[in-house]
């Protein structure tokens, strides 16, 4: 460790200890249970927004699912019934709305600034940290910087929602809009440069090339899907997909963790179909919120991907007014849909109606049935759309019974296998490929570098650091002392 590193772990760690910071292991946010104790007691009077350092312990999939405070359970998820999904195959989705924020890219945030912050590498008494997202995961990463002392800047699209940049300036933090929407991430990319290059106290968190995310969702994600499946699985039942949109491609990285345990598993990518870069090499705009295109990120594991889904954005908006118009619920519990699981239905934003609906397709393509099961990450919740639900409002007038039946009958009962693609083995090359136009030739990364992102044993290094990050993290608290 140099002198400079030195130097800056010393203001770390004393700006920890006046702000009475406790820095939680990859091994805690996995298994939260092993966070009690006093700091169980310090949560009992924390809200699940609270900007109190306590709440880096609530960066898991493991909160009791109450805003004020909660403590620990076995996960939060939902299975979808087949009234809703049309297919015998267990669907079930992971709930994100109850981590800090509304969303589990605090976790992604967590995983690309703590250890930069535990080594060295980033003075909270100096710097400021950038995160360039498209929504959430800037969002997560002002929340996690706030809870340890650090100034940050959100980087993102104009055309977000608003209540995306309603909570970015209740927190206080500096924002800069970029050009454009969901897909726009090449303005994002160009944003981060000025920033690199005329702001010298700022340091970037890029998700999309910052491994840390993926590491995250490997150990996190992964381990919570595979427990789960444990507890709900018959013993003939099997692990048979994970399905994610692929945005910043941390979560992807849970099917990674996976595939070590249920060797069968497929991973599905799924993206929008009116930017279709996995399908067709497409380009485009859409409106699914949450889940970037236009490229291939750095950390996707892309030889690791078995399937490609593309999901059409009207879709995913018709039915996000199905599940939350009182018509449109009423109309799903004629169907046959219980009334409890309708309460549900809010647990998901537009990019998890997205991947409920790719599952759907998988079911579908793979012939999948009873004994088969799905998992898809429901990463954030319809508090954050009320505003689009508002403008469809605006721009199609009322919702009433015959649009919420068409809407059924079309974007549920008529979800099909178009506009998927098993990959091959050269069909994946040729997508890994395609990081060299946005990685090598934009941003300036070496193509050696690609290179070794195709070797299976890259990512098997690459995701074991998580111990040595763990015994940082130990390390660095008991430099600070707080107990």
């Amino acid at each position: 460790m140099t002198t400079t590193s030195d130097t800056i772990l010393k203001n770390t760690a004393q700006r920890c200890r006046e702000l009475d910071i406790i820095v939680p292991t990859f091994a805690q946010m996995k298994e939260p249970s092993s966070s009690n104790g006093p700091l169980g007691e310090r949560l009992n009077g924390t809200g699940l927004s609270d900007s109190d350092p306590a709440n880096l312990f609530r960066i898991t999939w493991k909160n009791e699912p109450v805003a004020e405070g909660g403590g620990f359970n076995s996960g939060n998820w939902i299975e979808f019934p087949s009234e809703i999904t049309g297919v015998p195959t267990r669907i079930v989705g992971i709930v994100g709305k109850h981590f800090p924020t509304g969303s589990h890219k605090v976790g992604a945030a967590f995983g690309c600034l703590v250890p930069r912050l535990i080594s060295g590498q980033f003075d909270p008494t100096q710097h400021k940290a950038v995160w360039p997202s498209t929504g959430n995961f800037c969002r997560g990463g002002v929340f996690v910087g706030s809870l340890l002392g650090c100034e940050s800047v959100a980087v993102l699209p104009e055309e977000m929602s608003n209540e995306r940049f309603q909570w970015l300036e209740s927190a206080g933090a500096e924002v800069i809009l970029t050009p454009g929407g969901e897909s726009n991430v090449k303005e994002i990319y160009d944003e981060v440069r000025t920033i690199r290059e005329t702001r010298p106290e700022c340091v970037i968190f890029n998700q999309f090339e910052e491994f840390g995310n993926a590491v995250w969702h490997y150990h996190v994600t992964g381990a919570l899907v595979d427990e789960i499946f444990r507890q709900i699985a018959g013993p003939t039942d099997r692990l048979a997909a994970f399905v994610s949109a692929t945005g910043s491609a941390g979560t992807l990285a849970a099917g990674d963790y996976l595939r070590t345990l249920h060797p069968l598993l497929r991973v599905v990518a799924v993206e929008a179909l009116q930017c279709p870069t996995l399908l067709r090499c497409g380009f485009g705009e859409h409106r699914i919120e949450g889940i970037g295109d236009k490229h291939i990120p750095w950390i996707h594991n892309v030889r690791n991907t078995d399937t490609v889904v593309a999901v059409d954005d009207e879709q995913c908006l018709a039915l996000m007014r199905l599940f939350a118009e009182p018509v449109g619920r009423n109309y799903l519990l004629n169907q046959g849909v219980s009334s409890e699981f309708i309460e549900e239905l809010s647990l998901l934003g537009i990019s998890s109606i997205c991947n409920l609906v790719a599952a759907i397709k998988t079911a579908h393509y793979f012939e999948l049935d009873s004994r088969d099961v799905l998992f898809v990450p429901l990463t954030d919740s319809m508090d954050l759309y009320g505003s689009r639900v508002e403008e469809r409002r605006q721009t199609q007038g009322l919702y009433g019974e015959p649009l919420a039946a068409a809407d059924f009958s079309r974007y549920l009962q008529g979800i099909g296998t178009d506009n998927m693609r098993e990959l091959s083995y050269h069909d994946r090359k040729a997508l890994h490929n395609l990081k060299y136009f946005t990685w090598v030739e934009q941003q300036g990364r070496e193509v050696d570098e690609l290179e070794r992102l195709w070797d299976p044993d890259f990512w098997t290094e690459t995701y074991a650091i998580v111990d040595e990050w763990d015994r940082q993290i130990s390390s660095f608290n008991a430099r600070v002392g707080v107990t």
